[in-house]
């Protein structure tokens, strides 16, 4: 008899996949419904089902992530402020006197929980074998709240922390309970969280954070991608996310490369250029020369009349050169022009120093350079792991590949 109190029908001997016609007396041969590797076409997702499931998954992962470093942070902080008022008159049970009569269901059933991950083995870093590691975000946000009055003085605004966590909670509920994240609900994740990282002294050491912000997946796989910090199908999509005022406006030093070097020239007014100048920032701009033979194969390449795309050249570095015009002092801002074919485009912004950030895209047969794709770096040290140089990236590659054109190109009166 089965558990149920129904008895399970024998093999039978045609049964499909018994491998054996001496089926012992009771037994249950089990048949694949299909041919091996199939689950068969009832139960099987198609291709929209399973690229509908991964958005679900990269939504999540990229969710917890954020959960995770705000609840680790959130957790070191009650720690370094609660510990040293409990712990001296009530040792390891610290966190349960500190949650006192209005926390003793939920501290308990942490208690509880502790217990049988030590028994079943759960346990396997000795760090995490404290009552504290059981506590979840909202429990955490509890004991902040019952002593205020000692995280006051770390903190301007208690609402600002408070609202953040609000924002979080649907977002760890959903995730906690593996269902769907709508990207609206993510994005607002993503900023409640950098808020609460930015609240709680955490909000990272990287220096040019300021201009381009660190993604919390960057922060924690950025090593795998050398300093490549995003990837862009063409540059309207670079410019969505990442608009020229974000990438030059600031800027202390602005070296860039190219053929027409439309990024900066068509998307940056020349008027913020003559005050991003007179702030102080060194301006150094190399074009493709408009008389070299190199963009004339250029045109070729693209299908485009003859002199269409010189001309263009041209009025770019007119409009550049009306900009140095208008400088106190023209030296700060140079242009010059270079005869080789052209192979790639580059803005280093600030790279000569650890906060530099550079867009670079690689010259296309048959794609201009609004349709090519586009690699944002982050260049000087990175934070991901300690024992990466600052120069183990594609930043100095492309920053050395500029002084060396650079020094072999001729300047435009």
């Amino acid at each position: 008899m089965g558990s149920g109190g129904l008895e399970l029908p024998p093999g039978g001997e045609g049964h499909e996949g018994s491998g054996s016609t001496d089926v012992p007396p009771g037994a249950v041969s089990l048949a694949r419904p299909m041919g091996a590797g199939s689950i068969g076409p009832e139960l099987d997702w198609d291709a929209g089902a399973w690229l509908e499931v991964r958005t679900r998954a990269q939504r999540a992962g990229r969710a917890y992530i954020w959960l995770n470093l705000v609840e680790q942070r959130l957790r070191a902080v009650v720690a370094a402020v609660l510990r040293p008022v409990y712990e001296p008159v009530h040792g390891d049970d610290w966190v349960v006197a500190a949650a006192g009569p209005a926390g003793q269901e939920w501290v308990q059933r942490a208690v509880a929980v502790r217990e049988v991950s030590r028994r079943k083995g759960y346990l396997l870093d000795p760090a995490d074998d404290n009552v504290l590691s059981f506590l979840t975000l909202p429990q955490l946000r509890e004991l902040m709240v019952q002593h205020w009055p000692c995280f006051e003085p770390y903190f301007d605004e208690r609402r600002d922390l408070e609202l953040a966590l609000d924002e979080l909670e649907v977002t760890r509920n959903v995730v906690s309970r593996n269902r769907a994240l709508s990207e609206a609900v993510l994005n607002q994740a993503e900023r409640a969280s950098a808020r609460l990282l930015d609240l709680l002294g955490a909000a990272g050491d990287v220096p040019s954070a300021g201009r381009l912000p660190v993604d919390a997946v960057e922060d924690l796989i950025g090593d795998r991608y050398a300093d490549v910090v995003a990837v862009h199908s063409d540059r309207v999509r670079l410019m969505g996310q990442f608009p020229a005022e974000d990438l030059f406006g600031g800027a202390r030093r602005l070296d860039a490369i190219g053929i027409g070097l439309n990024l900066l020239v068509q998307n940056f007014s020349g008027r913020r250029l003559v005050r991003l100048a007179e702030s102080g920032c060194r301006v150094r701009l190399l074009f493709l020369n408009p008389a070299s033979s190199a963009i004339k194969r250029r045109e070729r390449e693209l299908g485009m009349k003859r002199g269409e795309l010189a001309r263009s050249v041209e009025m770019n570095i007119l409009h550049m050169r009306r900009v140095r015009s208008r400088l106190r002092d023209p030296g700060a801002f140079e242009i010059q022009v270079y005869d080789e074919t052209p192979r790639f485009t580059a803005y280093l912004v600030d790279g000569d120093g650890a906060d530099g950030i550079a867009v670079v895209q690689s010259y296309l047969r048959g794609a201009r350079g609004m349709e090519s794709p586009v690699l944002v770096l982050r260049g000087g040290s990175r934070v991901v792991t300690s024992d990466q140089s600052g120069d183990s990236g594609l930043f100095p590659t492309y920053r050395e590949e500029f002084e060396l054109a650079w020094a072999d190109s001729r300047p435009v009166s």
